[in-house]
C-alpha cells in the first residue's frame, strides 16, 4: 500500500516544482482524507526525464509525517518548508484551514502537501499534536516511510510525543528529531543535550531497534525559519534556511 500511496499523494497535492529561482506553485492543499491509495499514479506531468507523461517514478518520492505533542510547532514548521520552496504563503499557519483550527491553535486532522526538493518529491503530512485526535496520527504513520519529530526544546517530550513515538516504531520508521524553539534564552546546548537523552530513553523503553536509536538530531527555530545540524542560537545570513532539514529527510527517509 505504501507503494501505491507515493503516487497517490502527488496526484492531488499542493505541488513545486524546484528551480533555479525556487519553486512554482501548481495545485492545492490536500486534505488527508482525500487519498485514494487505489491510484498508482499521478495526473501531474513527470519530473523524471524519460519517464511516461503523467507518471512519477516512485523512487523519487518520499512520504513523511511530522508528528509531536501539541504546541511544539509542526504546523509553523510545515509553513517554513513551503516558503523555502518558494511558495506564498498568506498567512501564518496556513494548513490549519478549519475554522475551529485556527480559533484554538491546534491541528484537529491531518493534512499533507507536496514539495519538491533536489529533484525529489516529498509528501508531508502535518498530524494533529493533542491526544484526542490520536487516531489521525495512527492512521497518517501507518502509511508513510519516515517521520520528523519535533520536540520543543524547552519542554522537552510530553506524553503525546510518548504516544506519536510509539506508533512510529511499531510501524517501522526512523524519526529525525528535531528540537525547535531553540532560539529562546531559556534553551541551552546543556538543555538540548538533556532532551536528546530523553527522547533516546524514550525510544529505548519503547522498544526501539538499534537503526531507530540512531536517529539524526537537529536544531531549529521553526518561527525564524531555520534549521541546523550544530547547536546555535541563530545563524546569520546564508545560514536561515530549512535547508539542513530537507537534506537531512533525502538522506535518512
Amino acid at each position: 500500500m505504501r507503494l501505491l500511496l507515493k503516487s497517490a499523494f502527488a496526484a492531488a497535492s499542493r505541488r513545486y516544482r524546484h528551480g533555479s529561482l525556487g519553486c512554482q506553485k501548481e495545485a492545492q492543499l490536500g486534505a488527508f482524507s482525500s487519498w485514494d491509495p487505489r491510484r498508482n499514479y499521478s495526473v501531474a506531468a513527470a519530473n523524471s526525464e524519460g519517464s511516461e507523461a503523467g507518471v512519477i517514478d516512485p523512487s523519487v518520492i518520499r512520504n513523511v509525517a511530522v508528528i509531536a505533542h501539541v504546541d511544539h510547532g509542526k504546523t509553523t514548521l510545515m509553513d517554513r518548508l513551503l516558503r523555502q520552496c518558494g511558495a506564498n504563503v498568506p498567512r501564518e499557519r496556513t494548513l490549519d484551514s478549519i475554522s475551529q483550527e485556527r480559533e484554538r491553535g491546534i491541528t484537529i486532522a491531518s493534512k499533507y502537501t507536496s514539495i519538491s526538493w533536489r529533484d525529489v518529491e516529498l509528501n508531508m503530512v502535518d498530524t494533529p499534536g493533542h491526544a484526542d485526535f490520536g487516531g489521525e496520527v495512527e492512521r497518517v504513520v501507518g502509511m508513510v516511510e519516515g517521520a520528523v519529530l519535533v520536540v520543543d526544546a524547552g519542554e522537552g517530550p510530553l506524553a503525546q510525543t510518548k504516544f506519536v513515538v510509539a506508533k512510529a516504531l511499531q510501524f517501522g520508521l526512523r524519526p529525525i528529531l528535531l528540537l525547535n524553539k531553540v532560539d529562546r534564552p531559556s534553551v541551552t546546548q546543556q538543555r538540548c543535550g538533556e532532551v536528546e537523552s530523553d527522547v533516546f530513553d524514550l525510544f529505548a523503553n519503547l522498544g526501539a531497534t538499534e537503526e531507530q536509536l540512531d536517529f539524526p538530531v537537529l536544531y531549529a527555530s521553526a518561527k525564524e525559519g531555520w534549521a541546523s545540524r550544530t547547536f546555535t542560537k541563530g545563524p546569520e545570513g546564508d545560514g536561515i534556511t530549512m535547508a539542513p532539514l530537507l537534506d537531512t529527510i533525502m538522506r535518512f527517509q
